[in-house]
């Protein structure tokens, strides 16, 4: 049977057949040649020398031949893992080439070594043309052997490359316009960007921080971020840019993995990266967990051993909280928050007192805040009930009783928002949308004090509200009271974040928020389409009787598409249901325009209703999933956010105490002046002298604690670390020593 199929393809017509040519030549080998290679190949270590030394004396064969796959005698050697081979044949100087890239990305250490230590001679001979034709290279120029040793993660041969004293290209920005950049990407744009690429790749790797960083979590954590608005700028390589981000970030993660005690975890995050050792620093003060924060280092952040040590910290005053039962913790909780304003008064008094330090704790700081806050919104349920208000005709009223109690909170928020953005700085204050919601809660506190001291000195005396202007300053007053009181009420939404079950709720409501911002682009240009075609085909129908309800919101609706205003308005409240099909009638008998209006509102609805109501609800489910497949992680990293505001030293004082002066503040006000005029002078003094030694003594200190520790951890993280036993024991011994 195979052999009548044989014979009918043999014999079948010229026209059924697909004529083959080899297009690409390849350089014949001579059997010399082919018995070299093949030597090789096999290991036949006798054969290949002999056929060395021949070709050297009487050039029989050419030592740098190529088989069909494009490999020399030294890739094959290289492939095989053959060193004995390898050294053979560069003691008989054969064409290297690309043979350390070879070797580095089969990850053979020992060939890199000899690679590495082979002296190239003066001038090679017998190289093929192919060879030397880059265009038959497998990798491109921009591939270097310490880029590539990165890619490959390979600790060994990183730290080989790294004692002969390469470097790496320092990549340029994306909107880099100097003469390199513009004439790179002008001759090939996808080198161009493959090549920054590559070099990113190179930097995130593992091994290369560990083994050339000083800073290891310092250069994960900027290289993530740099990474991450890398990937926001370059689009077509997003993917790969966000996942060498992750790289970085779980790198970092892994590393504070190591730690084996409290005290190592301190020396880490209580790192402050600071160039002067003259100024002083604080022990405690958490600063490389709070740039760990800046760079959303979440994993990190979220790391089971940073997450013990705040706790901690957190609970001080309360070492064995979690372990309470719940009805223990709610009246603890609830005694403290009555008592806040004693609290508050004793560390006025007496800040150093033991009742004094004991509202400093960040926990009880936290209940004393939440107490201040809850009793701020009992004071507005209050006011929203008119309890003490005598007649609601007066134009402008005086302040009530619960009015002149709310005053005191609202300056105290106020006071307490410059604070912070002066502590802070305008540029992180403003990245926090909780802070541009106080931002304008006070505003409108602000804004509806101001009206109601005007309505009080100009108008007097009682007036029906009916006959008011519809810009009075009461009645403005009060609609603005009204929405800060729905923002202050919401504000309440903050403090969900210190719960483990609403915490994860309250992320997944702020990124539903912003899904609904990027619908709203969508929807509003829908709407501004249709709205625009219906109040052009309703416009010549608008009812002008003076004595009729016109528009939506009257009990018989009309003059739904009059004008733009009122079209707009009809189209967003017809999502709800709320405006009925008879609006696109008209008086006249014009079936045609009732038709097309009909049309035309119908179809709105199918694609507002139908299509991008149903969009934003997968939108909203998207976000919710990927705040549920990460909830512990999103939830530890912003509740660390609110304990690190609990954490500082100011703010401790509640609203309202917080506005009242304290010996303490005016100390502090006499001691920066002080500071401010007589800076020279004390420079000057002996004393200021031995304390700067002091401060620099320990800054170093603590220099060298954080650098034996981080070079400890890479020890500990990568697998392929040989550390030596002197290595060993000088870590030891700096340990015992600090």
């Amino acid at each position: 049977m195979a052999q009548f199929y044989y014979k009918r393809s043999i014999n079948a017509p010229y026209r059924d057949r697909i004529p083959l040519r080899i297009v690409r030549a390849e350089s014949e080998l001579s059997p010399a040649e082919k018995a070299y290679l093949n030597a090789v190949e096999k290991g036949d270590y006798a054969s290949v020398k002999q056929a060395l030394e021949e070709a050297e004396i009487y050039f029989k064969i050419n030592i740098n031949c190529i088989d069909p796959l494009g490999r020399t005698a030294l890739l094959i050697a290289i492939e095989n893992e053959n060193l004995e081979f390898i050294e053979l044949l560069l003691s008989f100087n054969v064409y290297v080439g690309d043979a350390l890239l070879h070797a580095i990305r089969k990850e053979v250490v020992g060939a890199v070594e000899l690679l590495l230590n082979h002296k190239k001679p003066s001038g090679e001979k017998q190289v093929p043309p192919t060879l030397l034709d880059t265009q038959f290279s497998e990798f491109t120029p921009d591939i270097t052997p310490i880029i590539l040793a990165a890619h490959t993660n390979n600790y060994e041969i990183i730290k080989l490359l790294v004692q002969k004293g390469v470097s790496v290209p320092r990549p340029h920005e994306v909107r880099c316009n100097c003469v390199e950049c513009v004439s790179s990407s002008d001759v090939d744009s996808l080198r161009h960007s493959r090549s920054r690429l590559n070099i990113y790749k190179a930097l995130a790797s593992p091994s290369l921080i560990a083994l050339s960083s000083e800073d290891p979590f310092l250069t994960a954590f900027q290289l993530s971020w740099e990474l991450q608005e890398l990937s926001k700028v370059e689009n077509e390589f997003k993917a790969e840019y966000e996942e060498l981000s992750q790289q970085c970030k779980q790198f970092a993660k892994d590393l504070l993995d190591q730690t084996r005690s409290s005290r190592e975890l301190e020396i880490i995050l209580n790192y402050r990266d600071d160039n002067s050792l003259l100024e002083e620093q604080s022990e405690n003060d958490l600063a490389r967990l709070k740039l760990a924060i800046k760079y959303r280092q979440k994993e990190f952040v979220a790391q089971p051993n940073c997450q013990q040590l705040l706790a901690s910290r957190w609970y001080d005053e309360f070492p064995g909280w979690r372990r309470h039962h719940w009805a223990v913790k709610m009246l603890t909780c609830i005694i403290v928050g009555f008592l806040f304003p004693a609290f508050s008064v004793c560390y006025l008094i007496a800040p150093k007192s033991r009742l004094g330090l004991f509202i400093k704790k960040p926990f009880i700081k936290f209940i004393c805040h939440t107490a201040s806050y809850l009793t701020f919104l009992f004071f507005l349920l209050l006011a929203s009930q008119h309890i003490d208000r005598s007649d609601l005709n007066m134009q402008g009223p005086p302040p009530t009783i619960v009015e002149w109690m709310i005053l005191p909170w609202v300056l105290g928020f106020i006071w307490g928002e410059i604070k912070q953005m002066w502590d802070g700085g305008l540029q992180d204050y403003v990245h926090d949308w909780w802070n541009l919601m106080d931002f304008v809660m006070n505003s409108l506190y602000l804004a509806t004090i101001s009206l109601k001291i005007v309505a009080f000195s100009k108008y007097s005396g009682l007036l029906a509200r009916q006959s008011w202007d519809m810009w009075h300053p009461t009645l403005v007053a009060e609609a603005l009271f009204a929405i800060a009181n729905i923002f202050s009420s919401l504000r309440l939404i903050s403090l969900f974040t210190a719960n483990s079950h609403l915490g994860p709720l309250q992320i997944s409501l702020g990124r539903m928020l912003l899904d609904i911002l990027k619908f709203l682009f969508i929807y509003c240009l829908v709407l501004l389409a249709f709205a625009n075609g219906l109040n052009q085909l309703y416009f010549y129908y608008e009812t002008n009787e003076p004595d009729r309800c016109k528009g939506i919101r009257c009990e018989n609706q009309n003059n739904a598409f009059s004008t733009l205003f009122e079209t707009l308005q009809s189209l967003f409240w017809s999502i709800f249901g709320l405006i009925n099909l008879y609006v696109t009638n008209v008086k006249a008998r014009h079936e045609f325009t009732e038709f097309v209006g009909a049309t035309m509102f119908g179809t709105y609805n199918v694609i507002s209703l139908v299509v991008l109501l149903n969009m934003l609800i997968a939108m909203m489910n998207n976000s919710y999933q990927l705040i549920a497949d990460h909830a512990d992680i999103e939830w530890k990293f912003a509740r660390t956010k609110l304990w690190m505001s609990y954490f500082e030293e100011g703010g401790t004082l509640p609203t309202p105490f917080n506005v009242i002066p304290s010996p303490k503040s005016l100390w502090y006000l006499l001691r920066w002046l002080w500071r401010r005029l007589c800076r020279q002078n004390i420079k000057k003094t002996t004393k200021s002298f031995g304390t700067i030694g002091r401060r620099a003594a320990d800054n170093l200190r603590r220099h060298h604690q954080y650098q034996v520790t981080n070079f400890l951890f890479c020890s500990l993280q990568s697998n392929l670390f040989n550390a030596t036993k002197s290595d060993a024991f000088a870590i030891m011994s700096l340990e015992f020593r600090y």
